[in-house]
């Protein structure tokens, strides 16, 4: 594997030495894994507040009163979709908002509410997350029956029929605490191997034989002792020769 540089030199990169430099620095991999999945966790368990959520579920009919035919379970399947629209639309945010007194604007409720409708079926379910349980159980019913009296009045349809009331006695459905940490700790392992690799990458310190002729392309013709005592008149001291490398 190659890097090509801008001036035309190339430099080549040892996939298998770049392997042995991020398998020597596990210890400040898994540190860094260790530390983002803690900060994680701790923002997750102390710092962000808990979401509940409580749907109610809607009853999709058509006009007449009994199914026949065929024709009627596909126009009830039809209606739902249309119906998944209607029950977020503004005016029927904004009158939720009126019988409970909420403080908050329609924008805000939207983003609360969640409209499903399962595969092959004419149930709608209405899902609200709060941080209150209470609250999202009032909403989500309350939109359940606020929703049922504008289809019935401004589509001329047969109101739908709710089939379930929100409950308050769920547990938290966010933060997910095990999730967030770990992909946090996960992100931190991937970045911190990112930075390893690149930190050999961009070192080009010569430190053997083998580097000056890998980085620069000359060859060693010699080298001196890394060490070489030198006696110079004075009985306890002594001098040092680095190695160098001669090209």
């Amino acid at each position: 594997m190659a890097n090509q540089f801008d001036n035309g030199d190339e430099f080549e990169i040892d996939l298998k030495e770049v392997f042995f430099e991020v398998l020597s620095s596990w210890k400040v991999i898994f540190l860094t894994a260790i530390l983002t999945g803690t900060i994680a966790f701790c923002v997750s368990t102390f710092i962000m507040t808990p979401q509940y959520e409580s749907t109610s579920a809607l009853y999709v009919l058509t006009k007449s009163t009994s199914i026949t035919s065929l024709a009627d379970l596909q126009t009830g399947t039809s209606l739902t979709s249309d119906y998944i629209v209607v029950v977020k639309c503004r005016p029927v945010l904004e009158q939720v908002i009126d019988n409970l007194d909420l403080n908050m604007t329609y924008k805000e409720l939207e983003k609360k509410v969640s409209v499903e409708n399962p595969s092959d079926s004419r149930i709608l379910y209405i899902s609200v997350k709060d941080a209150d349980p209470a609250v999202a159980k009032k909403i989500a019913d309350e939109m359940a029956e606020v929703a049922s009296a504008y289809i019935a009045e401004k589509m001329a349809q047969d109101p739908p029929r709710t089939i379930q009331n929100g409950y308050a006695d769920g547990e938290p459905v966010s933060p997910n605490v095990m999730k967030n940490t770990v992909i946090a700790a996960a992100a931190g392992m991937f970045l911190a191997i990112v930075m390893v690799i690149l930190s050999y990458i961009m070192n080009d310190s010569i430190m053997t034989p083998e580097d000056l002729e890998k980085k620069v392309g000359l060859h060693v013709l010699g080298s001196l002792p890394l060490e070489e005592e030198e006696y110079d008149g004075e009985p306890t001291k002594k001098k040092k020769r680095r190695k160098k490398a001669a090209s």
